[in-house]
């Protein structure tokens, strides 16, 4: 009986090591994440970051329990509004923000540079970051792109799902051939304020068009890789050789049909009842699209947990990071979670628990080293060279 327990003993000790190993790990990373939705809420609910919410993927409690050290909070809305009514939503979003940066000053720091985001971690406190997801927004106006960076906007999704009048979308029909002049001319902008180059959500054709213009590295903020899903959203292997060639980063996105062509294919079949649905949303939850996508995500989840969608587990995040890590080394991925605007994975229900990614990367042998790249440091490196960039034409 003595021999077993102490056999039990060491076999629990040798179980928690690795777990222990990656709880360090995680906790010296600098944790970062390109893209959350959470602002929706900011504006539509009065969300407050501070208190713990008992829906939603984002929240000061859960991010200190995931080791969230940064997180560049999406100021969006749909590509099909334009004109003056934009660049107003966008001031209000980017308010909401540096709101509750003001509200919370000893969990949060407003961040615009890569040096604060690593103060920030080193005083503790979580960076609060912007990124601007749709050139509409901009309202074809270079002077309101400036105005932007000056309140803090740090990267710029070049489209969302429907083109805009100087880029194409990956989600809709081709009208430019990628990118115009005057689109040309907003990378270059974007070179200039030092604001990094965002390509989730472009045609291939404005990706290689951005990427030949943009003199710094570009970013993909939210997408995963087509050669697991065949989404338009996702980068092909072709584009994610060429990203790293110039030393960009992919961000993945961990909605559910980014992660799983089964599950894509599954919400592809459904047809009339997305329809449904979506007339639905519209009389349950009107202008409000936090609760849109709340809704959207609980019936996806039911539909896994009833077996009506194939099943899609927070495992596949990594694999389409060890895609990445395969084709091109473990300098150009990073997290892009997509928290709060999308269907999250089985097991990722939300900030709290990201350790998980560290611990099934140590797992697979990741060097602890190439582990705190790809957790942030990958996308903090991109954000130098484009501050870099910024430096040098405007000597």
């Amino acid at each position: 009986m003595t021999t077993n327990f102490f056999l039990t003993l060491v076999m629990a000790a040798a179980a928690s090591q690795p777990q222990n190993r990656a709880g360090e790990v995680h906790r010296r990373s600098l944790v970062l994440d390109t893209h959350a939705d959470t602002t929706q809420q900011m504006i539509y609910e009065g969300f407050d970051l501070g208190a713990r919410a008992s829906q939603g993927h984002i929240d000061i409690p859960r991010m200190r329990e995931g080791g969230l050290d940064a997180v560049f909070f999406s100021i969006w809305m749909p590509g099909t509004l334009s004109g003056p009514e934009v660049v107003k939503r966008s001031l209000r979003q980017i308010d909401a923000v540096r709101e509750q940066v003001r509200l919370h000053p000893q969990d949060l720091v407003l961040a615009t540079t890569a040096a604060k985001v690593r103060e920030a971690q080193g005083q503790g406190k979580i960076a609060a970051l912007m990124g601007m997801e749709g050139g509409h927004m901009i309202d074809d106006d270079l002077g309101v792109l400036r105005m932007y960076a000056e309140l803090g906007v740090r990267y710029l999704t070049l489209t969302h799902f429907q083109n805009n009048h100087w880029a194409d979308s990956s989600t809709d029909e081709p009208e430019h051939d990628g990118l115009t002049e005057f689109g040309k001319d907003v990378v270059r902008e974007l070179n200039r304020l030092g604001v990094m180059v965002d390509i989730s959500h472009v045609s291939d054709k404005t990706f290689y068009d951005a990427l030949e213009i943009s003199k710094a590295p570009l970013m993909a903020s939210h997408s995963s890789c087509r050669a697991i899903s065949d989404h338009p959203r996702n980068m092909s292997d072709e584009m994610i050789r060429a990203l790293a060639k110039k030393g960009g980063v992919i961000q993945i996105n961990y909605e559910i049909t980014f992660l799983s062509q089964e599950a894509r294919d599954a919400k592809a079949a459904e047809g009339e009842r997305v329809q449904d649905l979506d007339t639905r949303f519209d009389e349950l939850c009107g202008e409000n699209t936090a609760c849109e996508i709340r809704e959207s995500e609980r019936l996806d989840r039911e539909a896994m947990e009833k077996g009506d969608l194939p099943q899609v587990s927070w495992q596949k995040i990594v694999e389409h990071i060890d895609h990445v890590v395969k084709l091109v080394g473990p300098d150009h991925v990073g997290l892009g979670s997509d928290f709060d605007g999308a269907s999250m994975p089985l097991g990722m229900d939300d900030v709290s628990k990201l350790p998980r990614l560290t611990e099934a990367l140590l797992s697979k042998g990741y060097r602890e080293e190439d582990i705190e790249k790809i957790l942030g440091g990958n996308l903090l490196r991109v954000m130098e060279a484009t501050e870099r960039v910024k430096a040098e034409l405007n000597r």
